[in-house]
């Protein structure tokens, strides 16, 4: 098997949730009859296992790839040469985890009320390295959810008029949705916003979006709604196991009005680099927003020659191209997605028209 000197295409690695959607996802790989079903994520260069309440198949989550005819899971092709794939200092840190994890996300419905540990939290209470801070880049939004206007898609983030702790345990236990309800706005996407959710917020996506979703490798989730689109949660999916008690630590009970979240947690690109009259590559999310992972986005018409520091998977948001190595080369299409491992080397990006790629990086190292 010659893994090296090459870009790795990752094909789909759906993965069961307990709301409903994929119907996008079903066309991307040319079913004849794409519908919304309880498949809506595709779990990209992934080594973290999906916590399901049932299991959907062997090793749920975690990435299978190909090389030269031969299919085998994501962390075992790293296995066979970790420094290579993750870099030395990655290694040395981490270990063999890339430490991020990216989905495409269609959403037909509104995702269930939830919040998710930080870090520390997750580290101290729940035996994990990995909280699950997220980021959302926002590809499109469905015609029947912008009702005429994209501006109606939105999430939900953060309480804008908290409730007590008392309170918000009595209500989830009642399920009296209209109070948590009332405990949030409606906050307005758009495709290309970009915004960042860190552990103990709570939050849900809004129905029709469809987007990037980069974020902790885990999958550590606190769902206070029970009930959305006609499936209950069991209560195996609801509290981690742990009980409501518990869980209400992870919250974050400050307030967060409009106006802070649109200053605190969507961003705008900011220039890194730019190659020449070929294009540019933009930071939009880095290590002064969170350590836990960098996203970037590249925009290219031309030819531009690159080696990396660091290995990144990719998602091409629009148009086409093509990588090359010295010894292969990749077409890529839009929603087409990669990895580069962190010792490729020098490889070109051709793009006889402009070309967008959401580059997800790991967290960076300290030397």
């Amino acid at each position: 098997m010659q893994y090296k000197d090459r870009i790795i295409e990752l094909p789909q690695n759906r993965v069961w949730r307990s709301y409903l959607g994929g119907r996008i996802l079903d066309e991307l790989v040319g079913k004849t009859e794409p519908a919304d079903s309880h498949f809506p994520e595709d779990w990209i260069g992934s080594v973290t296992a999906a916590n399901n309440p049932d299991s959907h198949g062997e090793h749920e989550g975690i990435s299978k790839v190909s090389i030269d005819g031969q299919e085998l899971l994501l962390p075992d092709l790293i296995a066979k040469d970790p420094e290579y794939f993750l870099g030395a200092d990655h290694v040395a840190r981490y270990g063999q985890q890339p430490m991020v994890l990216i989905k495409l996300l269609d959403a037909s419905v509104r995702l269930q009320l939830q919040a998710h540990p930080t870090a520390d939290f997750a580290k101290r209470h729940l035996d994990s390295d990995s909280g699950k801070a997220e980021a959302y880049y926002i590809l499109d939004v469905r015609e029947d959810a912008k009702q005429g206007n994209v501006d109606q898609a939105y999430v939900y983030l953060g309480f804008q008029r908290p409730p007590s702790r008392d309170d918000l345990r009595s209500w989830i236990e009642e399920q009296n949705m209209a109070a948590i309800l009332d405990c949030f706005d409606k906050i307005h996407v758009k495709p290309g916003d970009v915004l960042f959710i860190p552990g103990g917020v709570p939050h849900a996506i809004g129905e029709g979006i469809f987007m990037v979703e980069i974020m902790e490798p885990s999958d550590l989730v606190v769902r206070f709604e029970f009930e959305r689109a006609g499936y209950t949660l069991p209560e195996s999916a609801r509290f981690m196991n742990r009980g409501l008690e518990f869980c209400l630590d992870i919250f974050d009970f400050e307030a967060k009005p409009e106006d802070l979240v649109r200053r605190d947690f969507m961003f705008q690109a900011q220039r890194e680099a730019t190659y020449g009259d070929a294009g540019h590559r933009d930071s939009l999310i880095g290590p002064e927003t969170t350590p836990c992972f960098r996203v970037k986005k590249s925009t290219i018409c031309g030819s531009v020659q690159r080696t990396e520091d660091s290995f990144f998977a990719g998602v091409v948001t629009s148009g086409e191209c093509i990588i090359r190595t010295a010894e292969h080369e990749l077409k890529l299409k839009r929603l087409s997605k990669f990895f580069c491992p962190a010792g490729l080397g020098s490889y070109t990006i051709e793009a006889e028209r402009e070309v967008q790629i959401l580059e997800c990086f790991p967290p960076m190292v300290e030397g």
